[in-house]
C-alpha cells in the first residue's frame, strides 16, 4: 500500500496522514483557506487536516514537499 505525506527538507521530519496525495497537495496549496474554515466549523476538521496544519505550522518557512512511502501490513502482533 502506498502512503503519502509531507516532509520538511530542512530537518527531514515527515508525517503520513491518512489521506490521498491529491488531498495533501490541495491542502498545502490552500492552507490559508483551511485555517479560515477551521475558525468557523463547529464539528472540527478531519484528523488528517489537523495533523497536517500542525506539521505545516511547525515547519513554516521551511521547504516542505509531498513524499510517498510503501508500507506492508505485518502479520505479527
Amino acid at each position: 500500500m502506498m502512503q503519502y505525506g509531507f516532509q520538511c527538507e530542512e530537518c527531514e521530519e515527515a508525517i503520513f496522514p491518512a489521506t490521498t496525495r491529491s488531498e495533501l497537495a490541495w491542502f498545502r496549496n490552500r492552507l490559508h483557506v483551511v485555517r479560515e474554515v477551521a475558525k468557523h466549523v463547529q464539528t472540527g476538521l478531519d484528523t488528517w487536516m489537523i495533523e497536517g496544519m500542525e506539521f505545516l505550522d511547525r515547519h513554516s518557512g521551511h521547504s516542505v514537499v509531498l513524499v510517498s512511502r510503501s508500507s506492508t501490513k505485518s502479520g505479527s502482533a
